[in-house]
């Protein structure tokens, strides 16, 4: 794993409520799609960004996913206006990050941030274990050469 400092940003985000993390996944995925395709106050159209955030929180329903809002965006992103995509500021912070290769499915993601959490206990590194990101950083159409990461906040 590594430990990265991240600088106070902007990301737009959703919430979606769902049975199961893919779904909810595809869900969100598409509606921050159509923000960043035009769906916005300015109607214009912003670059996809990575990574493709996804929070989890133990015991809840509740996913929010997000993207990365681009530099020559962050002083003033254009506002959605779909009612469930908003923007959002994630203070700096320090973060735990655990990175593997592959297609990462939901259950991928839960083993590889257990196998992180399991790793920092036992180095005594003190982190939010209530919720991670799931960061993924590649088009589906991707094949080989895959990039995925799980995050923790470091207390």
């Amino acid at each position: 794993y590594e430990l990265r400092q991240y600088e106070t940003a902007k990301w737009v985000s959703t919430v979606i409520r769902g049975e199961t993390q893919k779904e909810v996944m595809r869900q969100g995925f598409w509606k921050l799609f159509h923000y960043i395709q035009g769906k916005n106050e300015k109607e214009i159209k912003i670059d996809m960004t990575v990574p493709v955030t996804c929070l989890i929180k133990s015991g809840c329903a509740d996913f929010k996913i997000s993207f990365f809002v681009p530099f020559e965006h962050q002083d003033s992103p254009p506002q959605p206006t779909d009612s469930d995509v908003f923007i959002e500021e994630r203070k700096a912070a320090a973060i735990y990050v655990r990175s593997f290769g592959g297609f990462a499915s939901p259950e991928k993601y839960a083993e590889e941030a257990e196998v992180l959490a399991r790793i920092l206990r036992n180095r005594g590194q003190p982190f939010h274990e209530d919720f991670f990101y799931t960061a993924g950083y590649d088009s589906p159409f991707k094949l080989f050469n895959r990039h995925n990461e799980v995050w923790y906040f470091k207390k």
